[in-house]
């Protein structure tokens, strides 16, 4: 099997640009991407993942692509390793892309261009009650101002109306007219080519499945969907290479049938010749819709984090995990001594947009108590 060519462990290969080599089952796949960028800390992570209420006999492991870095974290960067070198190899200038105002992927992308030199403009999407002010600095927000994204604010109703492949395409046009090279990177990195960047995890799982002492057998992977690439490119992946585990994604917005389409519409981009249907399962979590929570999911990414140390993000993982574990609870004989692996897909910087929710469910604070016959003396903590 050729090694993985994209990572950041050795030497000083984080940024540098690689041609790449696919995994010897993904060869016959076109067209082939020549380059890949080194952006993402990769392997990440996996391990045992100790979550209270499982099935009998249900193994439950996760892979921390949240830890695929700080600034650049959670499982957009895949892609982008993929697409920012398409950008430069086309010369670009500057890059384009578009989301939800807290979204994760513009963030990436923000924080990407940065380190290849390229300007970034972000169309996001908000009420009309905030379309005309400034958005403020909360959650991703800080992350893509700081690194000096020129954010453009759309309405929930225009961009429904419109469309995010309308949005990005008059940018694009005014850009260029004013001299600029933009390159327009579609919502969540979902294209044919950010597909590519699920294709390699699942070589990376494979590597550290043979890396391990007792060589797991995973039967399942869960992982939440927002845009339809990473399942697209997860679920061809496992089907393709050794591992054939069966792929579960939950997802967070729009219903299992439009993702079931837009994947497909991915595959076929790759001319894999697969349906989606026969390789991906698609369950509804979307709850009261995108971005928006229960108390009973805020309370359960409370409880995972408590219990496990994990911290999940309630718009993605979050939901997907909470899901999951429902569906475990009702119909346990489906999971019942099954080996699972659950992708985390990052997302913390968007938790911070929901701490007036959470303020509620987490307490755990008072003041210390300290007896009236402990000495005290002036200065004698130190308090530089």
């Amino acid at each position: 099997m050729a090694s993985s060519c994209s990572g950041s462990g050795m030497g000083f290969e984080f940024l540098t640009k690689k041609p790449y080599t696919p995994p010897s089952w993904a060869s016959h796949l076109h067209p082939l991407p020549s380059n890949v960028f080194s952006l993402a800390h990769l392997p990440t992570p996996i391990h045992r993942w100790n979550l209270p209420n499982l099935p009998p006999n249900t193994e439950l492991w996760i892979k921390r692509d949240d830890l695929s870095g700080m600034q650049l974290s959670g499982n957009k960067v895949r892609k982008l390793e993929f697409l920012m070198a398409d950008a430069v190899a086309q010369g670009a200038d500057s890059v384009i892309t578009i989301g939800g105002i807290q979204s994760n992927h513009c963030r990436a992308t923000a924080v990407a261009a940065k380190y290849l030199n390229l300007d970034c403009f972000l169309i996001l999407r908000t009420s009309n009650l905030l379309v005309n002010q400034d958005p403020g600095l909360t959650g991703n927000l800080l992350v893509e101002r700081l690194a000096g994204a020129h954010v453009h604010l759309i309405s929930k109703e225009e961009y429904s109306k419109i469309g995010s492949v309308t949005l990005t395409t008059i940018l694009k046009e005014k850009l260029i007219k004013e001299g600029r090279r933009p390159y327009v990177i579609p919502v969540g990195g979902s294209n044919s080519l950010g597909t590519w960047g699920y294709v390699e995890a699942v070589r990376e799982i494979e590597q550290q499945i043979q890396r391990g002492a007792d060589n797991i057998k995973f039967d399942n992977i869960v992982v939440a969907c927002g845009s339809g690439g990473t399942i697209a490119g997860l679920s061809l992946g496992s089907s393709l290479s050794t591992l054939k585990a069966n792929v579960h994604a939950f997802s967070v917005c729009d219903d299992p049938d439009y993702f079931h389409n837009f994947a497909q519409g991915l595959l076929d981009g790759l001319n894999a010749g697969v349906n989606s249907r026969d390789i991906v399962h698609i369950l509804n979590a979307k709850g009261l819709g995108y971005a928006m929570n229960t108390s009973e999911e805020l309370n359960f990414v409370k409880d995972v984090a408590a219990a496990t140390g994990v911290i999940l993000d309630p718009v993605y993982s979050g939901k997907a995990a909470y899901a999951m574990l429902k569906d475990m609870v009702e119909n346990p004989k489906k999971w019942e001594g099954r080996k699972v692996l659950f992708i985390h897909t990052g997302g913390l910087l968007g938790l911070y947009d929901k701490v007036d929710e959470l303020a509620s469910v987490v307490g755990n604070w008072q003041r210390m108590d300290v007896n009236e016959s402990v000495p005290r003396q002036d200065g004698i903590g130190k308090m530089f």
